[in-house]
C-alpha cells in the first residue's frame, strides 16, 4: 500500500508567478522526498479541526482575517506555518525599530504617535485621560532628527501609506487624515547614490541579497555591492529573520556614510513576483522556498513548540500511583 505524502498547503492571493512555480518545484522532487504541494481549500473551519498539512505558506492572511484564524487553529494543531500567524499579528514597526536596536542593528530614529481618531464609544475627555494634549509635536520632530521625515503606518505594507514630510502642515495634514491608523514618524534616512538594497530572507538560514531602487521599483540582476557591505547585509537580515522568527522576509537597507540602515524589515508576505523580481532572483526563491519548506514538512518541528501552550496540552507521561501495603 503506497504510503501517503506529505503536504504542504499554500494560501495566496493575487500573485500568478510565485505559487505555481512553488508547487510545481516541490512536486517535481516529490518522488524523491515524499512531499508535496498543493492549495489550501477552505469553507468555514470546526474548532481543533484537524489540519491535513505539515506547513503551510501564508501569503495572504494579513489581508483575510477568517485565513489568520484557520492559521492559528493549524498552529494549535502542531502545523508549521510560515510566517508564524501569532508573530505576524502582534508585530509593528515601532517595535521593530526598538528591538534591531537592541540587536545593535542600525534603524532610523522611530516615534509612535497617539492615533487620530477612534472607534465609536471613545469619549475624549473620559477614555484618553493617560494622554498628553496637546502634542509637543515639536520636541517629537526633533527627537527624530528633523525635517524630512518619513511618516507611515506602523502595520502598514506595501507602501501604502507612507510620506516624506518637509513640514509642520505637510505632518499634520497626513497625520490629520490618517484615520484609526497608529502612525510612526522616523528619521528620513537619505542613502549614497545606489546603495540601496532589499535582502530576502528563508527559512532563517538562506539570505539573497538583491540592489534595489525603491523610486523606480527596479531589482537590478546583481548587486554589485562590496565583499564586505554584502556580508553586513546578509548577517542583519539573518539576524532579523530569527529573531521575529520569520521563514520569508525582506528587509530593505539604506547605505549611508557606508552604514546601512534597516527601514524597513518585516514583511513577511515579501514581494515574489518573477515580472518584478527579474528571472534570476525569481528561480532562486522558488528553489531556496522549495528547499526550505521540504526540510521543515519532513523535520520534527512544530509550531506549537514556540509557545507556553504547547507544552501543555502536549501528551504527559502516565504514572502509575504506587500500591499501598495491605496490613497482615
Amino acid at each position: 500500500m503506497a504510503q501517503e505524502p506529505i503536504r504542504i498547503g499554500l494560501l495566496v492571493g493575487r500573485e500568478w508567478s510565485f505559487p505555481p512555480a512553488f508547487i510545481e518545484e516541490v512536486n517535481r522532487r516529490a518522488a524523491s522526498t515524499g512531499v508535496i504541494a498543493e492549495y489550501v481549500k477552505l469553507g468555514g473551519t470546526m474548532m481543533n479541526e484537524p489540519v491535513p498539512y505539515r506547513v503551510i505558506v501564508d501569503r495572504i492572511s494579513h489581508e483575510v482575517p477568517y485565513y489568520r484564524s484557520y492559521l492559528k487553529n493549524a498552529a494549535l494543531q502542531g502545523v508549521r506555518v510560515v510566517n508564524d500567524p501569532f508573530m505576524w499579528t502582534a508585530d509593528d514597526k515601532f517595535f521593530g525599530a526598538s528591538l534591531l536596536t537592541k540587536l545593535g542593528i542600525p534603524s532610523p530614529k522611530t516615534v509612535v504617535l497617539p492615533n487620530k481618531d477612534y472607534v465609536p464609544g471613545i469619549k475624549h475627555d473620559e477614555s484618553l485621560r493617560n494622554l498628553i494634549f496637546p502634542l509637543d509635536w515639536w520636541d517629537l520632530v526633533n527627537s527624530v532628527g528633523g525635517f524630512p521625515l518619513i511618516l507611515k503606518d506602523a502595520h502598514g505594507g506595501g507602501w501604502r501609506d507612507v510620506y516624506v514630510i518637509h513640514s509642520m502642515e505637510e505632518l499634520w495634514h497626513h497625520y490629520n487624515h490618517s484615520g484609526l491608523l497608529t502612525m510612526i514618524i522616523q528619521e528620513f534616512i537619505a542613502w549614497d547614490e545606489g546603495l540601496y538594497a532589499r535582502c530576502m530572507g528563508i527559512g532563517q538560514e538562506a539570505v539573497r541579497v538583491m540592489r534595489y531602487d525603491p523610486k523606480q521599483r527596479y531589482y537590478y540582476p546583481e548587486h554589485g555591492f562590496d565583499p564586505q557591505l554584502a556580508q553586513t547585509l546578509h548577517d542583519y537580515t539573518l539576524r532579523i529573520c530569527q529573531a521575529f522568527g520569520y521563514d520569508m522576509n525582506t528587509a530593505e537597507f539604506a547605505v549611508r556614510g557606508g552604514v546601512p540602515y534597516a527601514i524597513d524589515f518585516m514583511n513577511p508576505a515579501p514581494d515574489m513576483d518573477v515580472n518584478s523580481l527579474g528571472r534570476g532572483h525569481f528561480d532562486w526563491i522558488v528553489r531556496t522556498m522549495a528547499d526550505q519548506m521540504i526540510a521543515l514538512a519532513l523535520g520534527p518541528t512544530s509550531t506549537a513548540d514556540n509557545y507556553k501552550w504547547g507544552a501543555l496540552i502536549r501528551p504527559q507521561p502516565q504514572v502509575n500511583a504506587p500500591s499501598r501495603a495491605r496490613g497482615g
